[in-house]
């Protein structure tokens, strides 16, 4: 039963809840009868048949009386009928004075609001059951409790006319039934109601107590709604001085469920007043737990996506913004969980066996598991991916053997697109199990090259290679001042071998390649410049006369290093740190040419 009302306090916005209350109401009760129809007419039509067919090795009567259960099914299904001149057929009124259609009326009463009866315990032989500590003539249809104590509906197997023997309600109990009556009655109301709030029912429920239902529904609504509003508006001002917006919009969402939870319990607590009998009451009983399950899962549903928009909200603040995915699957998989609950705690509300419902939802989960296996690794694995995060949407990586771009992380896959501009789907649970290069999260990149130069090259050579070339990398804006290193590294099979290490300071790949490029432009110049050459892995054949290495300028090469040393300026193995601090950053880039050349230092 879901009530809405517009909270407006205008009278025409009032009328109109009103109006729609009322429409509510009518089709909540025409449903209502249509399910205790199903109910209970289940019940009573196995009673009018086994009323007209007696069972075996019964005496044959034409009311069906051979047979404590045959006795108790045709009273309650001529009783059913409003024909109580046929019930009373059913009591045993030998010693008893009185209107026999109103005392079998009266003990209907009694029974439906006092007593469950269950046919199925019943003897359906003539003898009766012979192990109830009573006599062989005697059967308890059940006991009632009452003011004065406890009182037995007794069945007695009595004489018929021709002297066959049958069963009927007891004297000793149709002689009490005035007095039950007088308890369990509709008292006060039989004196100022018409009869016909009386005498006609649908469903064993009386004409006053379906009008009672009716004015009941309206009156939870109402009341329902008064009360949310009045709740509503004394928590506002408790939940406005928390720091947090959760509470504040769990309360402006959480009207609904709090409005049917009410509307339950005003409606409980009036239902005990119109005195139905115990299966309609038990039916309704059980339908009102059914709405209150209904209202805590409509809460829990409510409270799910208040966390959930919460967490979004904050992932998104912390820069977390792909972890956001995992939002919406998280919130179905809560949702699913609680409604099946829900589902369950109402199926064993209604007296289903839920125990081998659960053991079979237990081992369908099981091979549902063994059959979703890669599926639910591939789970895992973007919760890893998530929580880790090796990798972020828009970052470029090294996985394997390939590199590429991050697109999306999905709830199966990581959908990236390669330098091929192709888009390559990997499991989670794969990618997150191979080694990743996150290029993007550097914040430098690597710059090393072995230089391979001629064997001739004289030591001298070498020492003003290294020296250039690291005043070179010291000099450069964009190379990191503290990293670079140059060294004499290995007599190679055909060369000896300088190698070249820094970190240029970028993560763009593409600029990184430019500013690359500049500084093995100017080692070509440095070698050039130190008279020697780069040695190529190949085998020369001399077949005229080699002019050798240009001995002039090995001559001047030798005259520097010789002033260098004199002068104590051969900066090896490491260049002191005032001079690192006098040649940083003299040498711009980009180089001189260029249309983006700027002098040295110049901002």
């Amino acid at each position: 039963m879901k009530i809405g009302i517009n909270e407006s306090n205008t009278f025409l916005s009032a009328g109109r809840v009103f109006c729609r209350h009322v429409a509510t109401a009518v089709v909540v009760m025409i449903i209502f009868a249509l399910l205790l129809g199903s109910a209970l007419g289940a019940e009573q039509a196995p009673a009018q048949e086994s009323a007209a067919v007696p069972a075996p090795e019964v005496p044959v009567d034409e009311f069906g009386r051979g047979s404590p259960q045959g006795t108790v099914k045709g009273y309650f299904a001529a009783c059913h009928e409003g024909d109580y001149e046929k019930a009373a057929n059913y009591l045993d009124l030998r010693r008893i004075p009185g209107d026999a259609p109103t005392l079998a009326r009266q003990l209907r009463t009694v029974l439906s609001r006092t007593l469950w009866v269950e046919f199925e315990v019943l003897s359906p032989e003539h003898k009766g059951r012979s192990n109830d500590g009573l006599p062989p003539y005697r059967e308890r249809l059940g006991t009632i409790d009452t003011k004065a104590g406890k009182v037995d509906i007794l069945l007695q197997r009595v004489p018929r006319e021709d002297g066959v023997t049958i069963w009927k309600f007891a004297g000793v109990t149709v002689s009490q039934v005035p007095e039950l009556y007088k308890e369990f009655g509709y008292g006060v109301l039989e004196r100022f109601l018409p009869k016909f709030f009386f005498n006609i029912q649908f469903l064993d429920i009386v004409l006053w107590q379906w009008i009672g239902l009716l004015v009941l529904v309206l009156l939870a609504a109402v009341a329902s709604w008064l009360l949310t509003v009045v709740t509503v508006r004394a928590l506002k001002p408790l939940v406005a001085r928390t720091k947090t917006s959760f509470d504040d919009r769990l309360l402006s969402e959480a009207a609904g469920p709090i409005r049917l939870a009410m509307a339950v319990l005003v409606f409980h607590l009036g239902l005990l007043s119109l005195g139905l009998g115990v299966e309609a009451k038990a039916f309704l009983s059980a339908l009102l737990s059914v709405l209150l399950i209904v209202a805590v899962t409509w809460l829990l549903v409510l409270v799910t996506d208040v966390l959930s928009s919460v967490a979004n909200e904050r992932l998104i603040e912390r820069g977390r913004v792909s972890a956001t995915a995992l939002v919406p699957p998280g919130r179905k998989f809560v949702k699913s969980i609680v409604v099946i609950l829900a589902f369950v705690a109402i199926l064993n509300n209604f007296g289903f066996n839920v125990t081998a419902l659960v053991a079979g939802l237990g081992v369908g989960g099981i091979a549902v598991a063994l059959a979703a296996q890669k599926t639910i690794e591939n789970l895992f694995g973007g919760l890893v991916l998530y929580s880790d995060r090796p990798v972020r949407v828009g970052d470029f990586c090294r996985f394997g053997d390939k590199m590429g771009t991050v697109e999306e992380i999905g709830i199966r896959s990581t959908r990236i697109r390669t330098l091929d501009h192709t888009v390559i789907a990997i499991p989670n649970a794969t990618f997150s199990n191979m080694e990743i290069d996150n290029i993007t999260a550097r914040e430098r990149i690597r710059l090393l090259a072995v230089i391979t130069v001629r064997y001739e090259t004289s030591p001298d050579q070498i020492r003003y290679i290294l020296v250039e070339i690291r005043r070179l990398l010291y000099s450069h804006e964009r190379i990191v001042p503290d990293t670079p290193r140059v060294r004499f590294i290995n007599f190679g099979a055909y060369s000896l071998d300088i190698e070249v290490l820094a970190y240029v300071n970028t993560a763009d790949w593409a600029e990184f390649l430019g500013i690359r490029e500049d500084i093995f432009l100017r080692i070509m110049e440095i070698i050039k410049a130190s008279g020697t050459g780069f040695a190529y892995p190949s085998q020369t054949l001399y077949m005229g006369k080699d002019d050798g290495l240009n001995a002039e300028r090995v001559r001047e090469i030798s005259e520097k290093v010789q002033h260098w040393r004199e002068r104590n300026e051969i900066y090896l193995p490491n260049f002191p740190a005032d001079k690192i601090e006098e040649f940083k950053g003299t040498l711009p880039y980009p180089p001189e040419g260029s249309p983006e050349y700027r002098e040295a230092g110049s901002e």
